[in-house]
């Protein structure tokens, strides 16, 4: 082949640095172009600048407001020299690094920012960072808050033109004295004042780091909807987390050496009460807040929008009542201090009532126990334990696989730990290698029918549901009616009493899917958004995610929590859970550590759910259904006054031809050999051994649970042998329950 000569090479290459070069300057040109027919503000008229519109939220009729974001805007402005260094210069170690030295843009910044965003799966421009604090002073006074090419160059030459008549330390001054903090606060003197009682050139360190954490979302990590004054808490606050990195960045800059950082990071800072402007329904309105902060940025907080929230508010603010005046009984009774309850319409998913703790307004935030504004409902940290109130997600995936409400299970004390002894009874709690739980009255009932053990909350045989319905599955059950906190990952038994982690909010989500026969919808907190004319500018329809159980499956969970005589062996038959003639469901939940009691019931129209205890775990003096469910049923009786009375529809009767599916127990199977272990005949096929139904044997777990058998049977007919006593009367009645 004939090599081409070095000339001509080099013309090609020359051709294309031409043309390139061509390129590069028609593109260019054109972008000048185009930048040149932009409307680009004046800034002689700065301080003439946009003022934020007030931004309103309603009740469901659209007619009571709730909040107005900028009603009684509280703003002082300060000189320069009267804003602690500490502050200024922790603003712009989160904010600006080189605030000081650049022209007012950072490319660098602003290419990481659109690279993050699209790795995310946004847009281009639908990220916050890489702004320079005198872009967002550009974008706070002068711009619309739009998200677009078109606003984000605009806002770049401002700042750029805005650096040329004003001096460094007046941009990042205007920025400190116009910045928001939360709510109605904005500038660091009024945060100062509302947050600490000091002016600005008196915070701490730590103070001052808190302050800068909060402009870029002050409603998401405003100080009185965080959970880090518990001290069993304090490392996993969105807010602390943000301060300690302020912190780092300081100390990365060489503002502030590392033993100043260490000590600002330990430091207890003392937060003033919350005061705000009127406002009703205050946990609802600030959860509305910060999930719109969380979706669109402070877009929709200051333009003169109208929010139409989903709340009931007449019921919400009954439910405050209740929720307070139950509260401070069981504080006083029971050392429960704080209470929570949520309230949601199953066939929409509206959200009617969401009151996140005893009182929004209390002064006394010196006691741990109860934080008036932090929202025990919806926070994930700390984590609460459900309790027994998570069984029916476990029996609910048990009938997908084939049980039915009389399916037999046998309630017998047993040791579900293969490291343990299979004649050690011990718990947990007394040898970390077993697990054999009790019952609620330490009483075991033998061979006993799923109805009878979900109504009655028995421990045991919901261990071995568990384990036979499968503990992946149970989880994917629960996950997929709304329980989005558990971990994706195969379960320790304890799991179905209650040991994961969930939060009040998901659960009356999750119980709604069998109110709705199965159905998920999800929650709805916004009905819809409108503007100063009332023009509709987003509606949002009720999300039906689909069917994630199966319609009987639904009315069985809900036929059960409704039979009251089959849970009169536990409550009684007239406990405050009956509703005479009315279908009410049930399920109550207690930890074992008398850390959280539980409560969620629901009808066809309403599900309501409610909790108690402390925000920081400190024991109660006592754990029961005592504790919550006066509080319940108190709200039900209003909240039930008000809507028709709906019956659950019955459920399908199954009949699988598998005897202790159906309910029966034989005794004997057709080898001869007693039929104490039938529960291992139908093991589900995702656990480790695969047990064949005809072979239980190669299940770890059945000689544990052969041993507990028929150890209760010895115990019940007063034999000294371990051998197989012939099925009497008496049997035969327990089998009867």
């Amino acid at each position: 082949m004939k090599k081409k000569s070095p000339s001509r090479m080099r013309r090609i290459a020359s051709d294309i640095v031409l043309f390139g070069t061509v390129f590069f300057l028609v593109a260019i040109g054109s972008l000048f172009v185009w930048v040149a027919t932009l409307d680009i503000p004046d800034l002689s008229a700065f301080n003439q600048r946009l003022v934020a519109q007030s931004t309103k939220l309603y009740d469901r009729t659209g007619e009571t407001i709730l909040y107005d974001t900028n009603s009684d805007v509280r703003r002082t402005v300060v000189r320069y020299d009267e804003i602690s260094e500490y502050l200024k210069n922790a603003t712009i170690a989160i904010e600006d690094a080189e605030f000081w030295t650049h022209a007012g843009v950072r490319p660098t910044a602003i290419v990481r920012s659109m690279i993050t965003s699209l790795s995310q799966g946004k847009g281009v421009f639908s990220g916050g960072g890489g702004s320079t604090i005198t872009q967002q002073v550009i974008k706070n006074s002068v711009l619309q808050q739009e998200r677009s090419l078109t606003r984000k160059i605009k806002e770049a030459i401002l700042a750029i033109r805005l650096e040329q008549v004003m001096e460094k330390d007046e941009i990042l001054l205007t920025y400190l004295n116009e910045s928001p903090y939360g709510g109605t606060l904005y500038g660091v003197e009024e945060a100062a004042q509302a947050f600490f009682g000091k002016h600005a050139n008196e915070v701490t360190l730590a103070e001052a780091a808190y302050l800068a954490s909060l402009p870029q979302a002050p409603t998401r990590l405003s100080p009185y909807t965080q959970s880090f004054r518990d001290p069993q808490t304090r490392e996993v606050s969105q807010l602390e987390v943000r301060k300690n990195y302020v912190l780092t960045r300081m100390e990365e800059e060489g503002m502030i050496t590392k033993d100043e950082a260490e000590i600002a990071r330990a430091e207890e800072v003392a937060w003033k009460p919350y005061i705000s402007a009127t406002i009703r329904a205050p946990h609802y309105v600030m959860y509305v807040l910060e999930q719109l902060q969380e979706k669109y940025g402070d877009e929709y907080l200051n333009k003169g929008y109208k929010i139409i929230t989903a709340v009931d508010l007449p019921l919400q603010e009954k439910a405050e009542a209740i929720v307070k005046e139950y509260a401070l009984k069981n504080d006083a009774a029971y050392n429960a201090a704080n209470a929570s309850l949520v309230a949601e319409d199953p066939k929409n998913g509206d959200v009617l009532v969401l009151v996140g703790s005893r009182d929004f307004f209390e002064e006394n935030i010196d006691d741990p126990r109860v934080a008036g504004q932090y929202n025990v409902a919806t926070n994930e940290t700390p984590g609460r334990q459900p309790g027994s109130s998570f069984k029916p997600f476990i029996y609910a995936t048990a009938f997908e696989k084939g049980y039915t409400p009389d399916s037999i299970l046998f309630d017998v004390e047993t040791q579900f730990s293969t490291a343990c002894a299979v004649d050690n009874f011990k718990t947990n709690s007394e040898d970390p290698n077993c697990y054999s739980p009790k019952n609620y009255d330490h009483q075991f009932r033998g061979p006993v029918s799923i109805r009878n053990a979900l109504a009655q909350s028995l421990n045991v045989p919901a261990v071995k549901m568990f384990y036979l319905a499968g503990r992946k599955s149970s989880v994917k059950t629960a996950r997929d009616m709304g329980i989005t906190t558990l971990p994706d990952t195969t379960p320790s038994l304890d799991l179905v009493l209650g040991s994961g982690e969930v939060t009040l909010y998901q659960m009356v989500s999750a119980y709604a899917v069998f109110a709705s026969e199965g159905i998920k919808i999800e929650p709805r907190t916004v009905l819809r958004i409108e503007d100063s004319r009332s023009t509709v500018l987003k509606e949002f329809d009720e999300v039906n995610a689909g069917r994630v159980l199966e319609r009987n499956t639904a009315l069985n969970i809900s036929s059960i929590l409704s039979d009251n005589a089959a849970r009169a062996p536990l409550f009684g038959a007239n406990s405050p859970l009956h509703f005479g003639e009315r279908d009410v469901a049930a399920k109550t939940g207690t930890t074992n550590d008398k850390k959280d009691v539980w409560i969620i019931g629901y009808t066809p129209n309403l599900v309501a759910g409610a909790w108690a205890g402390n925000n920081n775990n400190v024991e109660m003096k006592e754990i029961s259904g005592l504790i919550i469910t006066p509080l319940w049923r108190a709200f039900m009786d209003e909240a039930l006054r008000e809507l028709p009375s709906e019956s659950f529809p019955e459920p399908t009767h199954t009949v699988t031809g598998k005897p202790i599916l159906d309910g029966v127990w034989l005794g004997m199977n057709t080898y001869g050999e007693p039929e104490i272990h039938s529960e291992l005949y139908f093991i589900d096929s995702e656990n480790p051994t695969g047990s064949q139904p005809n072979n239980p044997n190669s299940d770890p777990q059945f000689k544990y649970w052969e041993y507990g058998v028929l150890n209760w049977l010895q115990g019940l007919l007063g034999q000294n042998n371990t051998s197989f006593p012939s099925l009497s009367t008496t049997t035969t009645e327990v089998i009867g329950q």
